[in-house]
């Protein structure tokens, strides 16, 4: 069979800019409302310009002249470079927040009678002028991009000017309320899609690397599939992107999924969906959650497009777990981590000190090495990942992640990733997380109550445990989201 060699889509440049009909309509309202603004001159220096658009464009009261003073803004805040830009940004915090005296009434009026009327009196006084003066920038065409990246600036700021947390706070807060479920929609993104998008999930691809476009092809094919979150305001710009695999059985190592000589396979014969990489794509809308609900409803896409499938499960990375183990290595006695038959396959008499010279260099292409770490290694993974969600550390990332939307902690994989990343983060470990729709809510509950990872009899098995009893099912959501059928708990005898 001939290689297939992928021919990259038009170029981006070559492609048609993309603006909604809300910002078409917005940029003539702003073109009509122009002769009525109160516009500031051009010839004021940058800054001060800024500041006067600003304090023009919060006492705006006609539609048309608003849209003009914020397109106005919109553009000086975009010409802002170095100080200047970051004397903006301290303006908007110190000359827009919410007004002593009024906030110390409404406060004292409360306090005195914490009536339903004077608690909402309290809120309204409360929320910063600043809100509704974002608010109102957010009408400029082009102004919901250029909030976010906005916001992506202010992470690198926070730090040394901890003032503008105030402002990162409150574009989270908008965001939040902006990018709610209701307004994303999901979208499969597949070689017909836009060259603009495609390219962007090569830059955004945040799991595993996309080497160009043939790989990009392969992970499109016809036993892959790919889905992002997208919205109205940011008509080309991904949110969040999936990507999965349709395969027999449950993927144990992720290199077999990436490669790009293997012919695909056929969809129709998959039985499980195995969510190989989540991409979240905007940095300045970090915190805004999007993957609980992604993974949720490309399931429901799938169901309804392969009603063969029964499994839909991730293969994971376990990013935090080399740090956490070479942490515990050196805070424990000598041999303190390791059993007695672990010690034994790792040989000489201390254990640690062989672990460390034995996971130096390409170890995994020895087989003697890897038999030797083999059972140690999964071991301490699962020690890793079923700690409590609590205490120092706290629980891995994805873990969290995951635990927290309702999946079962399946099975842990040895030497699942032996690219680069996957050895430095985690010596090749992986984990399967199993989404089992008639008991992800009750996994779910366990979970954020009680901090219980909820895990398989393998998982256990690792650990020398007691099987732990499965949770009944709820009255799942998602399962009548799904179309499926639910068990009633058993009744008590």
């Amino acid at each position: 069979m001939q290689d297939v060699v992928a021919s990259a889509p038009p170029s981006p440049s070559a492609l048609p800019e993309t603006r909604t009909w809300l910002e078409r309509l917005w940029s003539s309202i702003a073109e009509r409302g122009r002769p009525y603004a109160d516009v500031p001159s051009e010839g004021l220096p940058p800054l001060e310009r800024a500041r006067r658009l600003a304090r023009s464009l919060l006492s705006e009261r006609g539609e048309a002249s608003g849209a003009a003073v914020a397109r106005e803004l919109h553009d000086a805040v975009c010409g802002l470079a170095g100080e200047d830009r970051l004397g903006f940004f301290r303006f908007l915090v110190e000359d827009f927040g919410p007004e002593p005296e009024r906030l110390r009434k409404a406060a004292e009026t409360w306090l005195a009678t914490p009536t339903i009327e004077a608690a909402a009196r309290l809120a309204e006084v409360a929320e910063a002028p600043r809100q509704e003066l974002l608010r109102r920038m957010n009408l400029a065409p082009g102004g919901t991009h250029a909030l976010v990246t906005l916001r992506e600036e202010l992470t690198g700021l926070t730090k040394s000017e901890p003032v503008l947390k105030v402002l990162d706070s409150d574009l989270r807060h908008l965001f939040a309320s902006w990018f709610n479920r209701g307004f994303l929609e999901l979208r499969r993104i597949d070689w017909q899609t836009p060259a603009a998008v495609l390219e962007k999930l090569i830059r955004y691809e945040a799991v595993h690397e996309i080497q160009g476009w043939e790989d990009l092809r392969r992970r499109l094919e016809a036993d892959r599939r790919c889905f992002a979150f997208f919205h109205p305001s940011l008509p080309g710009e991904p949110l969040i992107f999936v990507e999965v695999a349709l395969v027999k059985g449950m993927a144990e190592a992720v290199q077999p999924l990436l490669a790009r000589d293997e012919p695909p396979g056929s969809a129709k014969d998959a039985d499980t969906a195995i969510f190989y990489s989540i991409s979240n794509c905007q940095e300045g809308l970090r915190g805004i959650s999007f993957g609980n609900f992604l993974i949720k409803q490309v399931v429901e896409e799938l169901k309804a497009e392969l009603p063969q499938l029964t499994r839909f499960a991730t293969l994971s990375p376990v990013p935090g777990f080399r740090r956490w183990l070479e942490h515990e290595i050196a805070g424990a006695p000598e041999g303190g981590l390791f059993r007695a038959e672990e010690a034994t396959a790792l040989g000489g008499t201390g254990p640690a000190e062989a672990f460390k010279a034995m996971t130096e260099g390409a170890w995994w292409t020895d087989e003697a090495k890897r038999e030797a770490l083999r059972a140690p290694l999964l071991r301490l993974a699962a020690t890793y990942l079923t700690r409590p969600n609590s205490g120092t550390g706290g629980i891995d990332p994805v873990a969290r992640f995951h635990l927290g939307n309702g999946a079962r902690l399946e099975r842990i994989n040895f030497l699942g990733n032996t690219g680069g990343r996957g050895m430095r983060e985690s010596y090749g470990v992986m984990v399967n997380y199993l989404y089992d729709r008639e008991h992800i809510e009750a996994n779910h509950e366990r979970f954020v109550h009680s901090g219980q990872v909820v895990r398989s009899a393998g998982v256990d098995g690792l650990l020398n445990l007691p099987r732990l009893a499965p949770a009944a099912p709820s009255r799942s959501a998602f399962a009548r989201l799904l179309g499926g059928e639910e068990k009633s708990p058993p009744r008590p005898n």
